[in-house]
């Protein structure tokens, strides 16, 4: 069985539980925050979250975890296309909605979410960046009804607790949402995202986490 390590209020460890349940692979899961104690970083290298215990040991890095979930349980459901080339057009998309829009709007979180605070310079940097790589995911989107056409996969997984929390962010920020500004129909898509009962099992999970850390701050 998979043990699934971090807490429920981060999008990447929502994106591994998401795929879990997608999957309907069994785990159990174990509240740990990111951490720089040993005890830690002996399972993730930088002690960030989520990793995960397999039987073949600890593996952290959400992208590399969703991969492997793919591959060690090929009698689950099917996340990724299996064309080759449609493959990597789902890694494309998952590799530009991370580095090129939730990885430059996680420099704004601190303020739009946690109440710090985050400079102007920095709120300007960050809009244009994420603008332009939303400009670029809206060329690869298809919202057919799916990410990437009429199948739900791994493009999917991957965007919905990325885009859910860009939006909100950019919302606390900005005054607008810079993701249905940029991705025509995004609204739909993120409701039949939500249609799903994982999907909902993990926002309900997320919202309890979310209470629980701003009532123990």
């Amino acid at each position: 069985m998979i043990t699934l390590y971090g807490i429920a209020i981060s999008n990447y460890y929502n994106k591994i539980k998401f795929a879990l349940l997608e999957k309907k692979i069994r785990f159990v899961e174990e509240a740990l925050p990111p951490s720089q104690t040993d005890a830690v970083l002996k399972r993730s290298p930088l002690g960030k979250i989520p990793f995960i215990k397999t039987e073949e040991g600890y593996l952290s890095e959400s992208q590399a975890i969703l991969e492997y979930l793919e591959d060690a349980y090929p009698e689950a459901q099917r996340l990724y296309p299996t064309e080759p080339f449609e493959r990597a057009k789902c890694r494309e998309f998952i590799q530009h909605i991370e580095l090129n829009v939730e990885l430059i709007a996680r420099r704004i979180y601190s303020e739009a979410i946690f109440g710090g605070t985050v400079s102007q310079e920095t709120k300007d940097e960050v809009k244009a960046k994420v603008e332009a790589g939303l400009t670029g995911l809206a060329r690869i989107i298809r919202l057919s009804p799916y990410a990437l056409g009429d199948g739900f996969t791994a493009a999917d997984i991957v965007a919905w607790p990325h885009l859910q929390l860009v939006s909100f962010a950019t919302r606390q920020i900005y005054g607008n949402d810079l993701v249905a500004e940029h991705i025509p129909g995004i609204a739909d898509y993120m409701q039949l995202i939500e249609s799903r009962p994982y999907a909902q099992q993990v926002a309900k999970d997320r919202a309890a986490a979310l209470e629980a850390f701003f009532k123990n701050r």
